[in-house]
């Protein structure tokens, strides 16, 4: 089985203790590839490093909004000149936030247009950060095209899936998918067409139901493609084909 987690922060510090015996553990689970968005430049040395030193790790680089206060006009800036210079798989974690109380919406849409620019400058695709907000940025993906993406953690509408469908983007499922509670989520990853489905753990965080309570690791991502196959109704082995072909597809691996 070959899997792909579209979405794991291996870099944080959470996995400082243990991170090469974590991607050993993936590697015997069949996750031989994780994509590694970074959430702010301070990270960004630390994450490049590590995906020059291990094999199938994937970096992009992006400014997450929920970090706000940390970015700095001039932080895009260097994400341009990084971009060019070390070429990641994508621009992010980027998008809208206003899950959260007394934020900036307005700098934060200047802040997501502006990375967006340098995804479409550098025909990268995008991974997406949306909460409370995927009407807003989905106006903005059609005014401001790029190459796809990935809308993580997705918890939209099947109108918004398929909106993010037409716009060339793929959607995320991760351990909420393993919650028999998380009714409307399992009802998407049902009813969804599978060629738009991709699987993450955004690790440490989102730990799937059999680690409640624990640091979420990219290890765990077989447990999200049961969950899965159960709510889809079909083998864990056609699935793992199949979003492993999807997310190659939109991030363009090989």
């Amino acid at each position: 089985m070959d899997l792909i987690d579209t979405h794991c922060h291996l870099d944080l510090d959470a996995f400082d203790s243990d991170r090469e015996a974590v991607i050993q553990r993936c590697r015997e689970q069949g996750v031989n590839r994780i994509v590694i968005p970074a959430v702010d430049t301070e990270h960004w040395d630390k994450l490049l490093q590590l995906c020059r030193t291990q094999a199938g790790l994937y970096p992009a680089l992006g400014l997450h909004p929920i970090y706000l206060d940390h970015h700095r006009s001039e932080h895009v800036t260097q994400l341009g000149e990084r971009v060019a210079t070390e070429r990641p798989i994508a621009i992010g974690e980027i998008g809208l936030d206003f899950y959260i109380d007394d934020t900036d919406r307005e700098r934060q849409q200047a802040l997501f247009e502006a990375q967006l620019g340098v995804a479409r400058d550098a025909n990268l695709p995008v991974l997406l950060h949306v909460r409370k907000a995927h009407d807003q940025i989905l106006t903005t993906l059609r005014r401001i095209r790029v190459r796809g993406g990935i809308a993580h953690a997705f918890n939209g509408s099947v109108q918004q899936a398929q909106q993010y469908l037409d716009l060339g983007f793929k959607l995320g499922f991760g351990g909420m998918l393993t919650y028999e509670r998380s009714n409307k989520l399992r009802r998407l990853a049902r009813e969804l067409p599978l060629q738009g489905i991709v699987l993450e753990t955004d690790a440490p965080d989102m730990t799937p139901v059999a680690h409640r309570g624990e640091r979420n690791s990219p290890e765990y991502l077989p447990e999200c493609l049961a969950a899965l196959a159960e709510v889809r109704g079909e083998t864990p082995d056609y699935l793992a084909a199949q979003t492993t072909r999807n997310a190659t597809e939109v991030l363009g691996l090989a």
